[in-house]
């Protein structure tokens, strides 16, 4: 085992730069974030747990509308959603951006208005459309030609609904062949090059109770370029050109989606936010003067940039094990509560927090607790060479697609979620029983 010897493991700058803007460290190796200790909270709710800090969730619902103030801002509630997250949308005037209808549904009665919430998804059940017309969803993305006559159908003769189309621009871009989804290889969207896009805009124009509002795409995610967004606006203003040559019509909204890159790990690259927003605009504006049209107004729709820094996992260590040359630190989570690593092989920056450990450093894989090979948290990853069983890690960047893609796997109950404000930790969300789960099991 290769050791690396460092002079301090008190945190640095570099080594916060992924963690929340509130994380300091008020006595070596012993991290808090919005002024509560990591320890403290993993002593009070026990491990697994999730910590969001809220301040950090409206800084950057600010950054975007500060970056954005003439567009419509969505959070993408698929990263992570409880009705907490709905009532800090709200009150930070974000809309919401939902794919089912139990996203709508707890916005919905959590108060969040329904005006203010598009429904999208590339298949729609029967019961995501009526929730959506029941509660009087915003808009709804038609993601294909199926969608179009039973979206008309459910809405009536009398009714009234508007709706935006999903197109596939032909661009990749995104951290993984699994989350690239500009592309006419995969199931989003309708391809504006084989003419699948248009044929089903003009399909909409006949059904006189639907209102098409704009064309919607969205490229992938951890996207970390400007330039895949710029391709974007130029092939969209194009379709919407043409459009207006065929039909005469002007559509007022483009939705260029979300996608945009964070950094999990210090000196990993992340989307500029504010360099997004100022050359997508002028790329919007000189590509609508190009074609003689009106600038539509623009949407985007962030959600792992919102949710993802602002969160933090805590886990304790159950077993250190040496394997040849490897060091194993097992944890009391996984990918149960975590499948991002299993999925898409992401790496995270873990740190011992709680205690000071040694100043020696030595390579580890800290592993989830299920019966899978692929089970790992982080791979790769420096810890101080004392790490024990009962020691606390906190993993960073963990406020999206965690807990929100949790599974049941081996039956250990999804953690809980807590948030930190001003010196308080409350929870959010409660850890999931072994009641919760045998309340289900209803068959013998």
């Amino acid at each position: 085992m290769t050791t690396v010897h460092e002079p301090a493991l008190a945190a640095t700058a570099g080594e916060l730069s992924v963690w929340p803007a509130s994380t300091a460290e008020p006595h070596p190796g012993d991290l808090a974030v919005g002024g509560v200790p990591l320890a403290e909270i993993a002593d009070r709710f026990g491990t697994p747990v999730y910590v969001v800090d809220e301040d950090e969730v409206r800084e950057r619902c600010r950054t975007y509308r500060h970056a954005f103030p003439d567009a419509e801002v969505l959070y993408a509630a698929k990263a992570f959603l409880c009705r907490a997250m709905v009532h800090w949308m709200e009150e930070e005037g974000l809309g919401l951006d939902v794919c089912s209808a139990g996203e709508l549904e707890l916005a919905v009665t959590t108060g969040f208005p329904p005006e203010r919430i598009v429904l999208h998804g590339n298949a729609k059940s029967p019961r995501d459309l009526e929730a959506a017309l029941r509660l009087g969803v915003g808009r709804i993305v038609i993601d294909s030609p199926s969608e179009i006559a039973r979206l008309a159908a459910a809405v009536g003769p009398d009714g009234h609904q508007k709706v935006m189309v999903r197109v596939v621009p032909g661009i990749s871009a995104g951290g993984h062949e699994k989350i690239r989804t500009g592309t006419d290889d995969q199931k989003f969207g309708l391809s504006i090059s084989d003419g699948y896009a248009q044929h089903a805009i003009a399909r909409i124009l006949d059904q006189p109770q639907l209102e098409l509002t704009g064309l919607h795409c969205h490229l992938g995610s951890q996207i970390t370029s400007v330039k895949p967004y710029l391709i974007a606006v130029r092939r969209l203003v194009g379709l919407m050109a043409r459009l207006h040559q065929q039909h005469g019509l002007v559509l007022p909204e483009l939705d260029l989606g979300g996608g945009h890159g964070i950094a999990y790990r210090p000196g990993e690259e992340a989307l500029d936010v504010t360099a997004l927003a100022r050359k997508v605009r002028t790329e919007l504006t000189e590509a609508c003067a190009s074609a003689g049209l009106p600038v539509p107004r623009l949407i985007i729709e962030p959600g792992r940039a919102i949710a993802g820094p602002a969160g933090v996992a805590l886990y304790r260590v159950l077993a250190v094990k040496h394997t040849g040359d490897h060091v194993f630190v097992a944890v009391d989570g996984g990918m149960s509560d975590n499948p991002r690593p299993a999925l898409y092989g992401v790496r995270y920056a873990p740190r011992l927090v709680g205690r000071r450990g040694s100043a020696t450093l030595a390579p580890v894989t800290v592993v989830g607790r299920h019966c899978e090979a692929g089970d790992i948290v982080a791979d790769g990853v420096r810890l101080p060479d004392d790490v024990h069983p009962g020691d606390l890690l906190a993993v960073p960047v963990a406020g999206a697609y965690h807990l929100s893609m949790a599974s049941g796997y081996n039956l250990v109950g999804r953690p809980p979620v807590t948030a930190v404000h001003d010196g308080g930790a409350r929870l959010l969300v409660r850890r999931e029983s072994l009641e919760d789960i045998r309340s289900r099991d209803v068959g013998l």
